[in-house]
This record gives structure tokens, sequence and C-alpha cells, in this order.
């Protein structure tokens, strides 16, 4: 199976619902955690590059990567993938 990510922030969300966030109408997103977005719109509205500085703490923290500066190249190459972020 396939893993999904949060389609702002890259986390990955598992199988269970609890990591999603919600629409507005209550329903679970499919593509955007609860962290990242409540009620059918973003928590933070943030650019691309201030996203990824928001994410390198945690992801030196949680120890995916050694350094911010891994973290931060890692997210640079990621976070044009995902939805939040794609160019049109």
């Amino acid at each position: 199976m396939e893993e999904k990510y949060c389609q702002s922030c890259g986390m990955p969300m598992g199988e269970t619902d609890e990591l999603y966030g919600t629409e507005q109408d209550g329903s679970k997103s499919t593509d955007y955690c609860k962290y990242c977005y409540d009620q059918g719109d973003f928590i933070r509205d943030v650019t691309m590059e201030e996203e990824i500085e928001n994410c390198v703490p945690i992801l030196v923290e949680e120890k995916v990567c050694a350094t911010a500066e891994e973290a931060r190249a890692m997210m640079k190459e990621f976070f044009p993938t995902l939805k939040r972020w794609k160019q049109a």
C-alpha cells in the first residue's frame, strides 16, 4: 500500500483517521493533516518556504534528518510535488 502524506507539510498520515484534517462539512480531508487543515481551510497562510522552515526543527528533533541543512534540502525537493505547492 502506498504511503499517504499530508499534501501541505509532507507528514506521513498512516492508516488511521486521527491525523487527517476536516472539510467544511466535518468529514475527514483526504489530502491534509489536522495540523495544516481544519474545517475546509488551511490553518496557516504561509508560503512553501515558510512551511519548510516550520518543518525543519521537527525533522531534526524526530531524527528524520541529521541536520537542518539536510532537512531543508530534502523538503525543497519534496514539497513542490505536494498538492498545495504544485505550480499550475
